[in-house]
């Protein structure tokens, strides 16, 4: 585990806000998880994944950061069956599942994520999510200083939501997925086109965090923001996406602060022309 004292975390986030924290553990393995917890609290820690749909709120953080380092990233395979470690960046996973002919994880190739993280929100895109390939997840519990496990189906998980959402407490360190056997050139064909229709609707040529709010029933997001004008609408240094208006981007040295009252404002015009409030899907920290 390395240990690093007053860290930018500006390259630990994609939104690339510049935060600071008074300390970050870079965790590179279970037992490392384990050692962290033996010596500090839960409630003196934050924990970040890969930094995707993150929103870091603050400037300067006096809490811990423990942080699932790149090389939290080992993986077994048994048949249609992969244990993956939590740090595990979701695109190279979905590679290496093509790879050895194992289709579920298409859907997967252009979503920013580390495995947990993904878990954690049910991430998904197309009418897919993590819960169609899911198995079971293996998560520490601070609380009793214990690592134990629960299997798909006591998940509780539904659209970005999940068992993990609810219980924030617990921390996702390995995850059993299973995949179905078949065709390497089907795979690959289905994996470069959902990334081709991805990088023609998505902005890409600023940092952001993905989708900002929750898809509500009967409408898009995009389509709301066309409605109201407010693509190309900007607080500070935060605008939304003239690409895609479910985008939040970072287009001038935005800070967290740029984001929540940009996000706020947004809510506050839909709300009036539309009678509800969009439900933010990134985690603010």
């Amino acid at each position: 585990m390395i240990i690093k004292e007053e860290f930018n975390l500006s390259n630990n986030n994609s939104y690339k806000l510049n935060s600071i924290c008074k300390r970050a553990y870079f965790i590179e393995n279970k037992n490392d998880i384990e050692f962290y917890f033996n010596e500090n609290s839960l409630e003196n820690t934050i924990v970040l994944g890969s930094g995707h749909n993150v929103i870091l709120t603050r400037n300067y953080y006096e809490e811990n950061f423990l942080i699932f380092s790149q090389k939290f990233n080992s993986y077994e395979i048994h048949q249609e069956f992969i244990k993956v470690a939590a740090g595990m960046d979701l695109r190279d996973l979905s590679v290496i599942a093509a790879e050895l002919n194992l289709s579920g994880l298409e859907v997967f190739y252009d979503i920013p994520s580390s495995v947990g993280g993904a878990v954690v929100m049910n991430a998904g895109a197309s009418g897919e999510d993590i819960k169609g390939v899911l198995h079971s997840v293996t998560y520490f519990d601070p609380n009793k200083l214990c690592f134990d496990s629960i299997s798909e189906d006591e998940l509780e998980m539904e659209y970005r939501n999940s068992f993990f959402q609810k219980n924030p407490q617990f921390i996702i360190v390995e995850v059993i997925l299973k995949l179905t056997k078949s065709n390497k050139n089907l795979i690959w064909d289905k994996m470069n086109k959902i990334k081709k229709q991805r990088w023609e609707k998505q902005p890409r040529d600023y940092p952001n965090a993905g989708s900002v709010f929750k898809r509500p029933k009967g409408y898009y997001v995009g389509e709301m923001m066309d409605n109201l004008n407010l693509k190309g609408f900007s607080i500070g240094g935060a605008m939304i996406a003239e690409k895609h208006g479910g985008f939040i981007i970072n287009y001038d040295l935005a800070s967290g602060k740029d984001i929540i009252e940009l996000i706020d404002y947004i809510q506050e015009k839909v709300y009036s022309v539309y009678g509800f409030k969009l439900e933010v899907e990134q985690r603010l920290i």
